[in-house]
């Protein structure tokens, strides 16, 4: 177990506020010489994570519009899109794991001073991930019928479905560019890059919406299909502007075509010791999601509307633990790079005081808005009471849930994802779709007043939230991640 010696020096001149120190100071690790103060470390990653934190709760609040948008045209049209939520994220599951072996590495490289490893890591990334998605865009759009039933489309939502879903892979190449280049921005601190890149893109994809699902201003009203079209061209302005970005001559990334295509053992081994983690961590988490979906639209498009609609709204909850995250990752690989072990503990420890905070925020606006928000997205009441029940669920897992984000986070940026995967594994994809079984079809058909057919997946959520986020806990604590090579 690793163990930590108590800092508790005060600066000479300075008074001591207990309340503050209370709430905020880190105890219990021996900071390096060379490390920053703790209020430094505080800003710091503030400066990093804000922008995650504006660019999800902006993407969170334009996805919610897309779905008000669609909802316009029925329960079952937001069915049909929310079906191919996971199917999508399967396709891009291999892609997003090597983009998170991509933060650790160029991170590690950064804290390092190698920006030409950095760089290399960069472009040998880009060139698998173009291989990649091209694959999976060839299986997406030749597999769609098959890959929407098995998700839980019925007669009401397979057609719909279907369509919306080939029209996005044809996009799964730039959504696979942006994503990478995003990936290795964000690991030397350029969270406002992907915060420009992301919220630009989303803002073509709801005009898109506008334009083309009822149709105005001469285009034609195509319904699912026009979102469809919208989401795929927000996609490719996305990999467009990460491009423009990623050019700069005077930046510490910078895109050279000629590197494109060129490997070496090194970085190659690194990338591919997180990726391949990741990667085991995004196929459990994928399998238990889309086996939560299948047994949710299994009970009817009543239920399945109603937990895509607190998806979308509990999804603010969760950008806040991404952005921190974020911050955490890219923070923790510099700080393992520059030989700066407790430094990593301490800002892991800093990032999750943050995210407490934060989620009691917004647990208390969950609180107060449960029953006004269901409205933005429906006037079914059936669906407002199940959707506000779900809210107080909810609100239990807020803290829980940040926290396993933070330190899986983290522990991805020392190369530690791994364990990730474990935990993924037994929580994801074994605990919640039984736990999301027995609440949604024995419980629901022994006590239906309780409305457990659509409060139940959440009370899973909540169930493991807790087992992830102790399991991390006490792998930070341990302190076995700070010493993998990468």
């Amino acid at each position: 177990m690793y163990k930590c010696v108590r800092d508790n020096t005060i600066p000479p001149g300075k008074k001591r506020n207990v309340l503050i120190e209370k709430l905020w100071k880190i105890r219990g690790i021996e900071w390096e010489d060379s490390a920053p103060s703790q209020k430094e470390l505080y800003r710091l990653c503030l400066k990093i994570a804000w922008p995650a934190i504006v660019e999800g709760m902006l993407l969170s609040i334009i996805n919610s519009i897309d779905t008000m948008m669609v909802g316009g045209m029925g329960s079952a049209a937001i069915a049909a899109v929310g079906l191919t939520g996971q199917p999508r994220m399967i396709l891009l599951m291999l892609i997003q794991s090597l983009c998170a072996g991509t933060t650790a590495v160029v991170a590690r490289r950064r804290g390092e001073e190698d920006q030409k490893g950095a760089n290399a890591c960069l472009h040998q990334s880009l060139t698998i991930v173009t291989l990649m998605a091209l694959v999976m865009a060839s299986l997406g759009y030749v597999f769609a019928v098959p890959f929407m039933k098995f998700a839980g489309a019925n007669e009401d939502t397979l057609e719909m479905s279907v369509t919306y879903f080939r029209i996005i892979c044809l996009a799964v190449p730039a959504n696979a560019w942006s994503l990478c280049i995003c990936a290795g921005m964000l690991a030397i601190n350029k969270t406002k890059i992907t915060m420009v890149t992301n919220i630009t893109a989303n803002l073509v994809n709801v005009c898109g919406n506008y334009l083309l699902i009822g149709g105005h201003f001469g285009f034609p009203a195509l319904g699912v299909k026009g979102a469809a079209i919208a989401t795929a061209t927000g996609t490719v302005v996305s990999c467009l502007i990460a491009i423009v970005f990623a050019c700069k001559k005077d930046g510490y990334l910078r895109l050279k075509a000629r590197l494109l295509g060129r490997f070496d053992k090194h970085t190659m081994h690194s990338l591919f010791t997180v990726g391949t983690s990741a990667a085991a961590e995004s196929v459990f988490l994928r399998i238990g999601f889309l086996i939560n979906n299948k047994l949710i639209a299994g009970i009817g498009t009543t239920a399945f509307a109603a937990n895509q609609i607190v998806q979308q709204i509990t999804s603010l909850s969760f950008t806040v633990g991404d952005g921190l995250a974020t911050a955490g990752s890219a923070l923790v690989g510099q700080n393992l790079g520059a030989e700066r072990r407790n430094t990593a503990h301490g800002i892991i420890r800093i990032v999750r005081r943050i995210s407490i905070f934060t989620s009691i925020a917004l647990i208390i606006l969950f609180l107060l808005l449960r029953d006004s928000m269901p409205l933005l997205f429906t006037r079914e009441a059936i669906v407002i009471s199940g959707v506000s029940l779900s809210f107080i669920v909810v609100c239990f897992g807020v803290i829980p849930q940040n926290g396993r984000v933070v330190y899986a986070g983290c522990l991805r940026g020392a190369g530690d994802a791994r364990f990730v995967a474990i935990c993924a594994l037994l929580s994801v994809a074994i605990v919640r779709p039984l736990l999301t079984y027995l609440f949604c079809y024995p419980m629901n058909r022994a006590f239906p007043a309780l409305q457990m057919a659509i409060v139940g997946p959440w009370a899973s959520f909540v169930i493991d939230a807790y087992i992830r986020d102790y399991l991390l806990h006490r792998r930070v604590e341990s302190g076995q991640w700070m010493h993998i090579r990468l």
